[in-house]
């Protein structure tokens, strides 16, 4: 069952931007640059942290800099996709630190999955020790990232509206 998306003010979605792109803006110059009182600004960052809007404040990583620029679309199926199968690939996945994203999806594939290695070698030997162990696992395609176009974790919040 999908959480029905909380009603928020234009405080609120202002908030919500500004921490999008500055998790470690102190909250007195965020409240200050909407036009809020420190207390107003806090109960309102407060409410999203309780409400489950806001799930963490993180560093975000240069994968490059980090000698992790070998970045892999992979898709995978799964031999027979029942709930104990799926299940036990999910908890496979979730051990794997090369494993970024992993989303479930319709069509002729059961996985997608976003993995970063240092380079093509180390991503084979993921492939062969990992991926390819699990008993489930019945195909993997994988695509090479040649070029990332456009990466961000910003989501997009509806407009501000002027009460």
């Amino acid at each position: 069952m999908m959480d029905s998306p909380l009603a928020l003010d234009r405080f609120e979605i202002a908030i919500l931007a500004r921490l999008q792109t500055d998790a470690r803006l102190a909250l007195n110059d965020l409240a200050a640059e909407l036009g809020l009182s420190h207390s107003a600004c806090w109960r309102r960052v407060r409410r999203l942290e309780e409400e489950g809007v806001i799930r963490a404040r993180v560093a975000l990583l240069d994968r490059a800099r980090l000698g992790l620029d070998f970045l892999v679309l992979a898709s995978v199926k799964l031999a027979q996709p029942n709930r104990a199968n799926m299940d036990a690939f999910e908890a496979a996945v979730r051990r794997w630190p090369e494993v970024l994203d992993c989303y479930t999806v319709t069509g002729a594939v059961d996985y997608m999955l976003r993995i970063v290695t240092t380079d093509i070698k180390a991503y084979d030997a993921f492939l062969r020790s990992a991926l390819l162990e699990e008993p489930h696992v019945q195909d993997v395609e994988s695509r090479i990232v040649v070029h990332a176009v456009k990466e961000t974790t910003a989501l997009p919040l509806p407009p501000l509206r002027v009460d």
